[in-house]
């Protein structure tokens, strides 16, 4: 077996640099995608705004937001690259937007997410977020409820001691493989060497 070299993860905040890739994953992940224009208006307008990219090496391959208002941290946006999902790159991902709330003094944390989107809901009720409400006919392109999901005080011992524990797994856990290597482990499979670049 051939090592691989190690693919830096990084979780930065996103700059206009990053918008090009970013609306990319947007439209690979979503059925109704924000318009191309709408996280420059955030980046540019939007004080109450913080967003993050997730890199491995220089490729963008996720992206999440909050606003934070008075003493709530409000996840607006989160999405990982279809080909890199599966990959603890979320975990990493949404531990960096509770350390900005905490930094920031947050209380707690909020979110809405699709009913339908069990992997979504999983990983929100792994860093402690847990229903508390519906939104009826949330979603516009299909009229689905979206579920409110929040957190308990981010200072809190528990969610603290929780935050540390996802903290300690996520710096244990192996580093994440290309696609293209994942494939190409597989029995019987052969590693593709003319695929077309992926856009979204």
């Amino acid at each position: 077996m051939v090592a691989r070299p190690r693919l830096s993860v990084v979780v930065a905040p996103m700059t206009i640099a990053d918008v090009e890739a970013v609306q990319a994953i947007e439209l690979a992940s979503f059925s109704a995608p924000w318009p191309p224009n709408a996280y420059l208006t955030e980046l540019q307008t939007n004080r109450l705004a913080h967003y993050m990219v997730i890199r491995i090496g220089t490729e963008v391959v996720g992206y999440a937001g909050l606003w934070l208002m008075v003493d709530e941290a409000h996840v607006t946006t989160f999405a990982i690259h279809p080909d890199w999902r599966r990959r603890h790159l979320g975990d990493r991902l949404l531990l960096a937007l509770l350390d900005i709330a905490l930094d920031r003094r947050a209380a707690e944390a909020t979110l809405e997410v699709r009913l339908s989107n069990l992997p979504a809901r999983r990983l929100y009720e792994k860093f402690g977020f847990r229903p508390v409400g519906i939104r009826p006919r949330y979603y516009t392109d299909n009229q689905e409820d979206a579920l409110i999901m929040t957190t308990e005080r981010l200072d809190s011992p528990a969610m603290l001691e929780r935050m540390a524990s996802l903290r300690a797994a996520i710096d244990a856990a192996p580093d994440p493989t290309r696609p293209a290597d994942d494939e190409a482990d597989r029995p019987g499979r052969v590693r593709p060497t003319d695929a077309p670049d992926r856009t979204g």
